[in-house]
């Protein structure tokens, strides 16, 4: 199967169904770290791949700023992470999106809480951010939110999915109000069942956003555990701690096959899903994670 073009691809509720529609526009996530020890994207990404990059605390918005810059060179979509708690205040977001505008020449955001406990600043959500109005006024074409198929204990530190609902449905009216295209993109998980019920519930309660379910790339089991426990992986994580006891699997590495393979059936069958794409999280490495893609779009 041929690569597809991967920039117009969930402005809308999905339109087709099966395999090619979640394997064809997948994504994938970097950090300026990582990114900066591969010379050349192009011969590994099919063109026009979207690499969202990760702001990890204590990266300078300079690292970001020239890592968004290389990419979208390269003519990829580049996502850069916004995470709110680290920006202290909205002259700070405007100077960060000018930045990206300007000197990358980025439409593109995902939009983040992010993982510090306590605020830098003014800003707290994802929420307060969009409601400054600057994504708007920048003229940022795609806004992604964060979706947490296994629950989020930061927001709903009662267990509760209270907080994530009705931030999600928050964002979905905001998304008949913006001109940008929105989506979800979610943590990965080991289980496609979780996402899968979750999906049908948001949906439910009037939640209309696309959904790219986040899959974490082929990996050493070690490797995936350390990033589970470290990113918050909710009940799913008992798959992989189960593998951890089959003696016969504990060294070969992980690959999302089985996950994706669930997904893809369901959304045969369940063609009006939210589902819509997969996006990679290459905790093993970035070319591991392609030639993994590759493989599947081959099947």
């Amino acid at each position: 199967m041929a690569f597809m073009n991967f920039e117009d691809d969930t402005a809308s509720l999905p339109r087709d169904s099966g395999r090619a529609n979640l394997h064809s526009g997948w994504s994938i996530e970097v950090m300026p770290r990582t990114a900066a020890k591969i010379s050349d994207f192009k011969p590994i990404l099919p063109e026009k791949t979207r690499i969202y990059i990760a702001h990890i605390g204590g990266t300078p918005i300079d690292d970001m700023v020239e890592t968004a810059r290389r990419l979208r060179q390269d003519g990829f979509a580049v996502m850069p992470h916004l995470p709110a708690r680290a920006i202290a205040d909205r002259t700070m977001l405007e100077l960060w999106l000018n930045r990206y505008r300007s000197e990358a020449d980025v439409t593109e955001a995902l939009l983040l809480g992010g993982g510090d406990s306590r605020p830098a600043g003014d800003f707290d959500s994802s929420i307060q951010m969009i409601e400054t109005g600057f994504f708007d006024r920048f003229g940022f074409k795609r806004l992604h939110v964060a979706g947490h198929p296994e629950g989020s204990r930061d927001i709903d530190k009662d267990g509760s999915t209270r907080n994530v609902d009705q931030s999600l449905l928050w964002k979905t009216g905001f998304a008949s109000r913006t001109d940008a295209a929105m989506a979800i993109v979610t943590q990965f998980a080991f289980d496609a069942q979780p996402v899968i019920d979750w999906s049908e519930r948001i949906r439910d309660l009037g939640v209309t956003l696309p959904i790219h379910v986040g899959l974490a790339g082929p990996a050493k089991l070690k490797t995936l555990l350390q990033y589970a426990v470290t990113c918050g992986v909710g009940p799913s994580l008992k798959v992989l701690q189960k593998r951890a006891l089959d003696v016969t699997r504990l060294l070969s590495p992980y690959e999302p096959t089985e996950v994706a393979d669930h997904l893809m059936a369901y959304k045969n069958s369940h063609p009006d899903s939210l589902i819509s794409q997969f996006h990679l999280f290459p905790l093993g490495g970035i070319v591991a994670a392609v030639e993994w893609a590759r493989r599947q779009a081959a099947i």
